[in-house]
């Protein structure tokens, strides 16, 4: 039997980092689907409400783990590494402020389809799934910059005390 986890990283604590992304872009890929549906020609304004409301119940599902990965990155794991590279230039403030960028395109999607709200065209109805898609592509890269960047810098730099630390705050369930 083969312990091959497809796992990039060696050091526990990136490891937990490195499988919670797994986690959310398998997420990601479920609700990106119902984003690209809205693509096409022809949508129907009562179809595309249907659709949009299943797409807000898929994301609403997904930003309770999104949310607990991005507090333990913030709570955790950035306050340790920027003691080692700083906090004000480099990798850790493009992280953080694609953190803000993340839940900016979130939250416009969730405002612009929360109940109540009307969309009346078929316009406005992918103008707010386009806020999805922009959180898709925003978290696509976001993920791609710590795994080649931020995690291989700490799994450099932490000393093995750190990163034993570091790995006991992270080892919890964001589901």
């Amino acid at each position: 039997m083969s312990n091959d986890t497809g796992l990039k990283f060696s050091t526990p604590a990136m490891r937990i980092l490195e499988n919670e992304h797994r986690y959310l872009s398998y997420l990601m890929g479920q609700w990106h689907t119902a984003v690209l549906w809205f693509e096409q020609d022809n949508i129907s304004l009562d179809e595309g409400r249907a659709r949009l409301q299943e797409l807000r119940g898929a994301i609403m599902d997904f930003i309770i783990p999104l949310n607990k990965h991005t507090a333990k990155e913030e709570e955790h794991f950035f306050p340790l590494l920027g003691q080692y590279i700083g906090f004000e230039q480099g990798p850790l403030v493009g992280i953080q402020e694609e953190h803000r960028e993340i839940d900016g395109y979130i939250g416009h999607f969730l405002h612009h389809t929360a109940e109540g709200t009307q969309l009346n065209s078929v316009e406005d109805i992918r103008a707010a799934a386009r806020d999805a898609g922009e959180a898709f592509e925003v978290l696509t890269v976001h993920f791609v910059k710590e795994e080649t960047v931020v995690f291989p810098m700490a799994e450099t730099l932490l000393s093995p005390r750190d990163r034993e630390r570091l790995s006991g705050k992270l080892n919890t369930l964001i589901t």
